[in-house]
């Protein structure tokens, strides 16, 4: 059953809170996305951002891993709260 846009949304602001608080892991994010702490306070509630977090998220199984393991949420939740929030498009690495 897909997930509601609600539920991503809920899915991405828990995975941006579990971003800010990985010390070893905000900077990469910071770093591969341009955004600043402020960018991250003032766009918390833009889909497209939250699109952003969950795209930096699962682009490592470990980090999708850690994230789900700590919340107690299946695997692909992520991804699918992803594409529900980017209006379904694939990620296309090429």
């Amino acid at each position: 059953m897909p997930i509601s846009s609600d539920s991503a949304e809920t899915l991405a602001l828990t995975a941006l809170a579990w971003l800010v608080r990985n010390d070893e892991l905000l900077p990469v994010f910071l770093g591969s996305t341009g955004a600043s702490i402020e960018d991250v306070r003032d766009r918390a509630s833009d889909t497209e951002f939250l699109a952003s977090v969950l795209d930096f998220l699962v682009l490592d199984d470990s980090w999708v891993m850690a994230f789900c393991d700590a919340n107690s949420l299946a695997y692909d939740l992520p991804a699918q709260a992803r594409a529900v929030l980017s209006g379904g498009a694939e990620i296309h690495w090429t």
